[in-house]
C-alpha cells in the first residue's frame, strides 16, 4: 500500500462496529509490515477476516477482564458531569444585574465586555447540532498608519473522551478521532487559522492509575504516529496549523515524553515540544510514565504567526512563560489537564498573567469531564480508593496582551472557541508598558547564577 492508502485505513474508523475497527486495524498491521518488509511471506488482504475474528475474541477478552462495565462507568461520570456548574458566566449571567453595574465588573474582571465575532453563524449552528459548545469573539488592537492588521484566527478545543476506558485501546482512540474530526470541522466552518487541541487529546489522562498496561499504547511517535497522518490530513485539507498535544514514543532514545507536534497549514511536520515540567502532585503521577523535556522553548513560525505550546503544569512557572516570549511568540497555547479541587482557582489568572508579562495572546485549554477508570487506585493522602481522576473543568480562554480575556468555555461540555486577534497588539502593548525595556535581565541573570552555586547565601539583613 501506498503512504496515502495507509493513512486512509489508519483513520478508517466506523463508529458502530466494533469487528469493522478490528478488520481494519489489522489490515494497517498488514500493510506496516509490507512496507517495512519484515512481514516474510507476502501478506494479502484475503487474510482479514481470520484477524478480525480473532481480534474480536482478544477484545471481547479484555472487555470481561476489567472491573468497570460500560453502564457503571457512564452513569458514575454522568452522575459527576451533572453535579458540576456549567460555567463562571453562567453564575455570573444569572445572578449579577444588568446595565452599566454588569459593563463595569466585566471591565474589571475580564478587561471588557466580550466583541463578538460575526459570520460565523453555520459553524455556531453545526455546533449546537452536535451538543457542544461553541463561542466566537474577536480582540482588536489599535489602527495603525505604517502596519495593516495581522489577523488570525484561533481555535481551542476542549472535549471528553469519546469511549469507556474499559474498552480496547484502538477503540478508545478511535471514537476520539470521530469526534476531534467533527470538532476540527466546525472550527474550519468558523475560519479557524491555527488551533490546538488539549493535552494527550488521543486517550484518556490515565496517569493517576500508574498502571503501564494498557496505557502505554497510546504513546506513538510524534511525525509518524497514526496521529500525525490523521492531523496531516486534516491540516492540509483546510489549510490549518494544528498542535497535537499526544503521549510520544521515541524509538531512537526508548524514551517515553508528553509532545506537542505542530503540523503546518500543507500537512508537512515543523517540528515538537516536549513539555518541561513535570507535575509531583495529588494524582499526577507523570513521572511514573516520563521525564522532564529536552526541547527547550522552541518558537515555531508558521504563516499565521510565532507559536509557542506551554504543556499543562508548565503554566505555573513564569519563567517557562517568559523564555517562549524572549523566544518571539506572538501566541503560547497551553494545552492542559487539571481538575477542579487542585488548581481551579489559579486557571483564570495565569494564562492571563502570562500574556500580560510577556506581551503575546495565551490560549488556555483544558479537558472536561470525569474519567472512570476500570481499576480503583489511591492518591497517597489516606483517602479511599476510587476510580475517578475528578472533574476535569474545561472553562478553555484566550488572554490578550492588553490583559483583556475570553469568556471561557463550559466546564461541562465539548467546546470550540474562536477567537480572532490582531498580532499587531503585541508590539502596540510591549511599546506602551515597555516591560521588556524595564526587565532587567542582567541583573536577574546575575541573581540566578548565583543562587545555582552550592555555596549561595542569601541577600537577607538582620
Amino acid at each position: 500500500l501506498g503512504g496515502r492508502a495507509k493513512t486512509e485505513i489508519a483513520r478508517s474508523r466506523p463508529t458502530r462496529a466494533m469487528l469493522a475497527r478490528q478488520v481494519l486495524t489489522s489490515a494497517l498491521r498488514s500493510s506496516r509490515r509490507r512496507l517495512r518488509g519484515t512481514s516474510g511471506a507476502k501478506a494479502s488482504l484475503c487474510t482479514i477476516p481470520e484477524a478480525a475474528k480473532k481480534a474480536a475474541e482478544q477484545a471481547k477478552d479484555y472487555r470481561d477482564a476489567h472491573s468497570v462495565q460500560p453502564e457503571e462507568a457512564k452513569a458514575e461520570a454522568a452522575s459527576a458531569s451533572t453535579s458540576e456548574v456549567d460555567s463562571l458566566e453562567g453564575i455570573i449571567g444569572r445572578n449579577v444585574v444588568q446595565g452599566q453595574d454588569k459593563e463595569e465588573m466585566m471591565r474589571i474582571l475580564y478587561g471588557g465586555s466580550p466583541t463578538p465575532l460575526p459570520g460565523v453563524d453555520k459553524a455556531a449552528e453545526k455546533a449546537k447540532s452536535m451538543g457542544m459548545d461553541f463561542a466566537a469573539y474577536k480582540v482588536p488592537a489599535l489602527e495603525e498608519q505604517s502596519r495593516a492588521p495581522r489577523l488570525v484566527r484561533i481555535a481551542a478545543i476542549q472535549n471528553t473522551i469519546a469511549a469507556e476506558t474499559s474498552l480496547p485501546v484502538l477503540e478508545q482512540r478511535n471514537a476520539l478521532y470521530d469526534k476531534i474530526e467533527q470538532m476540527v470541522n466546525v472550527a474550519a466552518m468558523a475560519g479557524a487559522n491555527v488551533l490546538c487541541l488539549q493535552e494527550c487529546w488521543t486517550g484518556p489522562f490515565f496517569f493517576c492509575t500508574r498502571e503501564k498496561q494498557p496505557w502505554m499504547e497510546f504513546a506513538e511517535s510524534a511525525s509518524k504516529g497514526d496521529s500525525f497522518h490523521f492531523i496531516s490530513e486534516l491540516a492540509r485539507k483546510h489549510r490549518m496549523v494544528i498542535v497535537s498535544p499526544i503521549l510520544e514514543r521515541d524509538d531512537h532514545k526508548k524514551t517515553i515524553w508528553n509532545t506537542a507536534v505542530v503540523v503546518d497549514q500543507n500537512g508537512r511536520y515543523m517540528g515538537k515540544h516536549r513539555k518541561n515540567h513535570i507535575p509531583r502532585v495529588g494524582d499526577f503521577n507523570e513521572s511514573t510514565y516520563y521525564m522532564e523535556g529536552d526541547t527547550g522553548h522552541p518558537v515555531f513560525d508558521t504563516i499565521y504567526g510565532k507559536i509557542g505550546i506551554n504543556i499543562c503544569y508548565g503554566r505555573h512557572h513564569p519563567l517557562n512563560w517568559m523564555m517562549f516570549g524572549l523566544n518571539g511568540a506572538e501566541i503560547v497555547f497551553n494545552p492542559s489537564a487539571t481538575v477542579g479541587k487542585l488548581s481551579e482557582p489559579l486557571w483564570p489568572i495565569e494564562a492571563r498573567n502570562a500574556a500580560i508579562a510577556n506581551h503575546y495572546f495565551a490560549v488556555a485549554i483544558n479537558r472536561v469531564g470525569t474519567e472512570v477508570f476500570p481499576n480503583e487506585f489511591t492518591s497517597g493522602d489516606g483517602g479511599p480508593a476510587k476510580k475517578a481522576f475528578g472533574h476535569f473543568y474545561g472553562s478553555s480562554y484566550v488572554a490578550a496582551p492588553d490583559g483583556s480575556r475570553t469568556p471561557g468555555l463550559s466546564r461541562v461540555d465539548d467546546g470550540v472557541l474562536i477567537t480572532e486577534v490582531d498580532l499587531n497588539m503585541c508590539q502596540q502593548v510591549r511599546d506602551k508598558w515597555l516591560f521588556n525595556q524595564t526587565a532587567r535581565f542582567d541583573m536577574y541573570a546575575e541573581a540566578l547564577e548565583d543562587y545555582m552555586d552550592p555555596d549561595f547565601e542569601p541577600q537577607t539583613i538582620r
